[in-house]
């Protein structure tokens, strides 16, 4: 039994050192490689070394390569799958669904990155903890000082919107990545918190 925890754990501990520890090989070899190349050019016409030339060209070359990814093979591969959904349109409405709600949580425009809790029974004095997608509700024709509260469910990929008043609404002074996984875990995982809670 202790031996297969052993096992379990070091299998573990591989996947998380092992995307780190090839990107360093690969950066290492590179780095020789690159300098074995650049080091002879570089003294041919200036005629002397310059240290860590090595280093500057293959920086230059991850970002150019970077660069070509973002644009030169991204946009043409865009391109082929928005030509296909629009062919497809109930594909499309999946497909786009499912795209800006991961970039919502991974993406350069993050939206669930503030946490509040809100009171969603004043009887019962009943709080609950969400995330703001949107303060602006006005072109939904919503009346009054509303916020749109995104409810993430525990233990699922899944979650409900609210349409709230804001004064029922405080923020949680807290990192957003640990509030979602202290919400989807059911409360299990803790977070660091100031206990500053503002209303929105």
């Amino acid at each position: 039994m202790l031996m297969k925890k052993l096992i379990a754990f070091f299998f573990q501990g591989l996947l998380y050192i092992a995307p780190i520890g090839i990107t360093l090989f690969i950066l290492y070899k590179a780095f020789f490689l690159v300098d074995d190349i650049f080091k002879p050019l570089i003294f041919r016409i200036f005629g002397f070394h310059i240290p860590g030339v090595g280093f500057i060209v293959l920086f230059l070359l991850i970002t150019l390569l970077g660069f070509a990814g973002q644009t030169i093979i991204a946009k043409p591969i865009k391109i082929i799958i928005n030509h296909f959904l629009d062919r497809a349109p109930l594909l499309k409405t999946f497909y786009t669904s499912i795209k800006d709600f991961l970039s919502a949580f991974v993406g350069k425009d993050k939206k669930f990155n503030q946490p509040v809790l809100v009171k969603v029974n004043l009887i019962s004095d009943l709080e609950k903890i969400g995330f703001v997608t949107r303060e602006q509700l006005s072109e939904l024709g919503v009346e009054g000082k509303k916020v749109a509260v995104y409810f993430p469910h525990s233990y699922n990929f899944s979650g409900e919107l609210f349409i709230v008043p804001a004064d029922q609404v405080k923020r949680i002074d807290g990192a957003p990545a640990d509030i979602m996984k202290f919400v989807v875990t059911g409360g299990v995982v803790s977070f660091k918190s100031s206990e500053k809670q503002e209303k929105i």
